[in-house]
């Protein structure tokens, strides 16, 4: 016989699927969960091989490359399009997204993720398999969520800067697709210039614009003034534009022209946006101390590019892209993440103490990855940064995962 409490885990088991599906936000987040996992133990575990000596599977793309694509168009996507497809609708007045609009985007990005992993440890064919089925789910969320701007007549400013900004990372991906089918080195440059300044970039900054000026003044009541400029989000993508323009002609002496403009566009918003006021509670500081990173990354990219331009040499390489990336990505993820899923699972809307165990830790990973550049031990510190954002990150992940399996603690549906 089987005993009642097997029948419980098995009933709880096959429900699963449908609890995990039952918002757009829950499945997709655990897929970005999941993926911060398995991006970063992959380049851990190669960084720490190639400084040990160690024989490690040798990727069919560069692995620098494979890193920077798989970071931008595996690992924090699964995120923006949870978020997106839970409020395209909200922020429009339409009806939430069903089951059919989302699940297929869940298949081809995550599965379409997972396959590409595996195929890095040297196996060239589920990597193309990979690369194709998440471009797949690519376009059917471009589909879905073009279905819903249309419907707005594109009227949201927010909701546009989001969609371009997409559109565009499906052609940087496709890029990147047809570098590992044979195209020039060119394409794969391309496909990671666009996951950084014309995907991640203006969707962070474009959710921020909307969602931390809305915050704060929920939090603060009337003593805040919203700060909202309509030239802010028309200026970010002018500004994008010449930079990678610029760093596609290779003319990194010239990046100064679009990156101090870009600093204190972002200084410009932190200021105006009054953090001062805004250190209370836990979830809001953090998105205001997340936020900081953005006007320091590009005073560093300023700062590297005014240096070749008076031939001084590229004297910082990497570190404005880990400030970027690690800095205000990784931090901006925790903070908006972990208040989505307080807020969607029936939480009280508090940082917690394992978010901000993950936070701090966070920016001492960004601290010592850019610190990496500069150091005479470089490999070495470069792994050490890689197995730090692993451990920062493990009880975030942990928590969260547990989270979008088990049901809301209100007892609401979603």
């Amino acid at each position: 016989m089987t005993a009642p409490d097997d029948h419980a885990l098995r009933a709880s088991l096959a429900q699963l699927p449908a609890l995990l599906a039952s918002a757009p936000h829950r499945m997709m987040f655990f897929a970005g969960a999941s993926a911060i996992i398995v991006s970063m133990l992959w380049w851990a575990c190669f960084l720490g091989a190639s400084w040990a000596g160690h024989a490690f599977p040798t990727a069919p793309v560069p692995a620098g490359w494979a890193h920077a694509v798989f970071t931008q168009y595996g690992m924090l996507p699964p995120f923006i399009f949870g978020f997106l497809l839970t409020v395209f609708p909200r922020w429009m007045g339409q009806p939430a997204l069903q089951r059919r609009h989302y699940v297929p985007v869940f298949i081809g990005i995550f599965g379409g993720y997972l396959l590409a992993q595996i195929g890095l440890l040297d196996l060239r064919p589920l990597l193309l398999a990979g690369i194709a089925l998440m471009l797949a789910g690519w376009i059917s969320a471009l589909v879905v969520l073009g279905g819903v701007l249309w419907r707005n007549g594109g009227k949201d400013r927010h909701a546009l800067s989001c969609y371009v900004a997409l559109l565009l990372g499906g052609f940087g991906l496709a890029a990147f697709a047809a570098f590992a089918l044979g195209a020039p080195w060119q394409f794969a440059f391309v496909s990671i210039r666009f996951g950084t300044f014309f995907l991640l970039l203006p969707i962070f900054f474009t959710v921020c614009h909307r969602m931390i000026p809305f915050f704060s003044s929920n939090v603060v009541g009337a003593g805040y003034r919203m700060f909202r400029p309509g030239w802010s989000l028309p200026l970010l993508w002018l500004l994008l534009l010449v930079h990678v323009a610029l760093d596609l002609r290779h003319q990194q002496d010239w990046l100064w022209l679009s990156d101090l403009p870009l600093a204190a566009l972002f200084l410009v918003h932190w200021l105006g946006w009054q953090p001062w006021k805004c250190m209370r509670p836990g979830l809001l500081a953090a998105l205001y101390l997340a936020f900081l990173w953005l006007p320091v990354a590009f005073l560093l990219y300023a700062a590297q590019s005014l240096l070749a331009y008076f031939d001084y040499g590229f004297l910082f390489a990497r570190a404005p892209a880990h400030a970027l990336t690690i800095g205000f990505f990784g931090s901006m993820l925790v903070a908006m993440v972990t208040r989505v899923t307080q807020g969607h699972s029936g939480r009280p809307l508090q940082m917690g103490r394992i978010p901000w165990l993950t936070f701090v830790l966070l920016q001492w990973v960004a601290v010592i990855r850019i610190g990496a550049e500069l150091a005479s031990n470089g490999p070495l510190w470069l792994a050490v940064a890689a197995f730090g954002w692993l451990i920062a990150f493990a009880p975030w992940v942990g928590r969260s995962l547990w989270i979008y399996l088990t049901p809301r603690l209100d007892g609401k549906p979603g």
